[in-house]
């Protein structure tokens, strides 16, 4: 099933949206688990501890995006695709990764001068070999994207994640310290590892260095160009803070940073369903359309509020949580809790990009976005962390719906329609979140706390569901919940949820 042609079946909208809930499903789980084990690490580790490991990763964690050469995607979303050339794939990428461990292994005394810290050339060191374990994972991982098991890929991260943390609060419990936050990582992907080639039971073949394999390479590197510039976009911000403020307060900003991805980061993964799904449907412009609209109004009507909602009570949450120490953590991640609105639509240009073969395309855009951001973060860094923050916020703003209408253009979508899909659940957050501070500030609720957070978050989340549904009638995407949520309940359940006549994605 992993070799067989890309094909359209009936149905196949419904499936990718059962896919796509499934798969959020679990990783929304996972997030829970993953957050409730970031609160047990920051009581048992220091701001300085995450600071640490935070300076390694922003500069290392570049190489990682040239671990695969992009063959993942290039695997899931190719036509056809023979057994040898999945082989010599699998080949190339390992001994890259070797490779480029042993570069990055080397590498640990330039970022502990860079930096001023020693105990960074030995982090560097132990991290390096999260890049041989990656590469393992990544062709099991791209013939099941490609069959589209997307449900059994999030099983495998999920239980994955899971054992990973528990491992990391046992090294933090026991006085490993930061050693507990460099260990995750690398645990995780051994163990995402080890599942994927016991649940893929795929084996190499002779390899064959076909015109096919240098197709997929020319297509995987220029992805993979336009991945390392998304990933220096998202850490130039880390390593000025670090470099400026030292590793206590760059702890500070990565925690908030970490709140912020735990939240954000699961959505990526919906690109898997969508690249695998849309792909298909090129030959078919209008559907194509139709199935991007309402999966983009759908994720926005849900998950647009979540960010407007951590904007509003943001710094009480982590006060409450984490405790006093991280109180400038939390300020920061009701900022930075802004820029979630708009990204949220960002985080969608691949769906277009990939799924269209112009990989071209999104380094162009991309390389434009991290020179805007880099020109953001140098603007506010002389005014702090906060000042950073800010600047992430507003370059996003300025940025989200240009790249979206760049990144549809080959198919045919332009910003009305982003605007009709998307625009508004858009406008129901921003009112909810100023009417959520009116609130506070009419009340006087000046102090960090458990009442604060309870009032001005049930402020918000009245004043958006009362301007979406009540006011622009917005239902479709609570009747494709709805309906979603029915397929994956037993079926014992059906008769309380109601007839099965709800509108179909």
């Amino acid at each position: 099933m992993y070799f067989k042609d890309h094909e359209v079946q009936h149905g196949h909208g419904r499936r990718s949206a059962r896919s796509g809930a499934v798969s959020m499903f679990t990783r929304a789980v996972n997030t829970v688990f993953q957050f409730a084990l970031a609160l047990v690490l920051a009581r048992l580790l220091t701001p300085e501890d995450y600071g640490l490991v935070a300076m390694v990763l922003a500069i290392t964690g570049v190489v990682t995006m040239l671990v695969d050469l992009g063959c993942r995607d290039a695997i899931a979303r190719r036509q056809t695709v023979a057994p040898a050339e999945v082989s010599a794939l699998f080949w190339i990428t390992t001994v890259n990764a070797a490779v480029l461990a042993v570069v990055v292994a080397g590498s640990g005394p330039l970022i502990a001068r860079f930096y001023g810290e020693a105990r960074l050339t030995t982090i560097t060191l132990v991290s390096s070999l999260v890049l041989f374990t990656t590469a393992l994972a990544a062709v099991p991982n791209a013939l099941m994207r490609r069959a589209l098991l997307f449900q059994r890929l999030a099983f495998i991260e999920v239980v994955a994640g899971m054992s990973s943390g528990i491992l990391s609060v046992a090294l933090a419990a026991t006085g490993w310290g930061y050693w507990a936050l460099v260990i995750r990582p690398l645990a995780m992907s051994a163990f995402i590892a080890a599942a994927l080639w016991l649940h893929c039971r795929w084996l190499p073949v002779k390899p064959a260095v076909t015109s096919g394999v240098r197709d997929m390479l020319k297509f995987g590197v220029t992805l993979v160009g336009n991945s390392i510039t998304e990933f220096c976009r998202n850490n130039l911000d880390r390593v000025a803070v670090g470099w400026r403020y030292g590793a206590a307060s760059l702890g500070q900003y990565q925690n908030a940073n970490a709140v912020y991805s735990n939240v954000i980061d699961p959505f990526g993964y919906l690109q898997e369903v969508a690249v695998g799904s849309l792909s298909r449907l090129l030959h078919d412009l209008p559907e194509f359309r139709r199935l991007w609209a309402k999966a983009i109004a759908t994720l926005t009507f849900f998950v647009m509020p979540a960010f407007g909602l951590l904007a509003v009570i943001g710094a009480d949450l982590v006060v409450l949580l984490l405790g006093r120490k991280w109180q400038a953590a939390g300020v920061i991640l009701s900022v930075l809790a802004f820029r979630g609105i708009p990204q949220v639509l960002e985080r969608t240009l691949g769906w277009l990009h990939v799924s269209v073969g112009r990989a071209d395309r999104w380094v162009r855009w991309s390389l434009l976005a991290t020179a805007v951001q880099l020109g953001a973060v140098a603007v506010g860094l002389p005014f702090g962390l906060t000042g950073v923050a800010l600047g992430l916020v507003l370059s996003t703003y300025v940025l989200f719906l240009p790249a979206l209408a760049y990144a549809g253009k080959p198919v045919g979508i332009d910003i009305p329609h982003t605007i009709r899909a998307a625009g508004k659940p858009f406008v129901g957050t921003i009112a909810a979140v100023i009417a959520a501070f009116a609130v506070r500030d009419a009340l006087g609720l000046n102090d960090i706390g458990f009442q604060r957070a309870v009032i001005v978050g049930a402020s918000f989340v009245t004043c958006y569901l009362a301007i979406v549904i009540g006011i622009f009638r917005m239902i479709d995407p609570l009747f494709l919940g709805w309906s979603l949520l029915r397929d994956l309940l037993p079926k014992r359940f059906e008769p309380a949820m109601g007839p099965t006549s709800l509108r179909q994605p």
